[in-house]
């Protein structure tokens, strides 16, 4: 069974071992809703890059810390106050071009570390609960399975801080629910949307009555996967995303 000797020390994320062959990531900035700032997505990275290559992790639940929220998203007075945002906006940069080169970086390696969810070799399952806005949205379509509690209330919220969805909803959601109406609804209206409403587009795969029985839940579903052969689970895994941006013919 895995324990903490087997991971660093983080900061932003709490590591658990409930159960053999079972990690549970937590995001852990609960006193500010678990809104993200660039040293928690870089951290985040090294979390499931390192669950992803160790031998005695099979399954991965990922929930957020606290009774309010899985995240609100983007800590947008933290990205206003430093970064490369930051020094756009102050106009520290010499140039537009310039500006333009470092803000495609700062974005390209903001998605790669949320890609490193969907990325993760291990079967994810994303526990939600209270407010799961933005960045709950990108990081939840990177897993591989979203259940939530009754709590919980959505929202594609970007544009309501003039932004569009560019770290990975607006690529990934249309494919998780299979309706562009609906996903062109909740992404261009911002509005907020509740459990119900998520199942019956197929966003969350199941509702349950509080946070607690959620991630009770969640573990059942951990231990079945980590249960079964490794090597048939992660190259299903492996299967199914490639076939998911291919054509069956690819995926055979």
């Amino acid at each position: 069974m895995a324990s903490s000797s087997d991971m660093p020390a983080f900061e932003y994320f709490k590591i658990h071992w409930p159960s053999e062959y079972v990690a549970h990531v937590e995001i852990n900035r609960p006193q500010k809703m678990n809104a993200f700032m660039e040293p928690m997505w870089l951290e985040l990275r090294e979390v499931f890059d390192t669950l992803s290559h160790l031998p005695s992790v099979r399954a991965i639940i990922f929930s957020g810390a606290g009774p309010r929220a899985f995240t609100t998203g983007l800590d947008v007075q933290a990205a206003g106050s430093s970064g490369v945002l930051a020094q756009n906006s102050s106009g520290g940069t010499a140039d537009g071009a310039r500006a333009a080169t470092a803000i495609r970086r700062h974005i390209s390696e903001f998605q790669d570390c949320i890609t490193a969810v969907e990325r993760c070799e291990k079967p994810v399952i994303c526990v939600m609960h209270g407010y799961a806005f933005g960045l709950a949205v990108d990081l939840s379509t990177c897993a591989d399975v979203r259940i939530c509690s009754s709590d919980t209330r959505f929202a594609v919220k970007e544009v309501d801080i003039g932004l569009a969805a560019d770290i990975g909803t607006l690529s990934r959601l249309p494919k998780v629910v299979g309706s562009y109406s609906w996903v062109k609804d909740v992404s261009l209206s911002a509005r907020v949307f509740g459990p119900e409403e998520a199942f019956k587009v197929g966003y969350v795969s199941a509702v349950y009555p509080n946070k607690e029985a959620a991630l009770a839940e969640g573990l059942k579903w951990a231990e079945l996967v980590a249960s079964k052969s490794p090597v048939a689970v992660q190259g299903t895994k492996e299967l199914l995303n490639w076939s998911r941006d291919h054509t069956v013919q690819d995926g055979e």
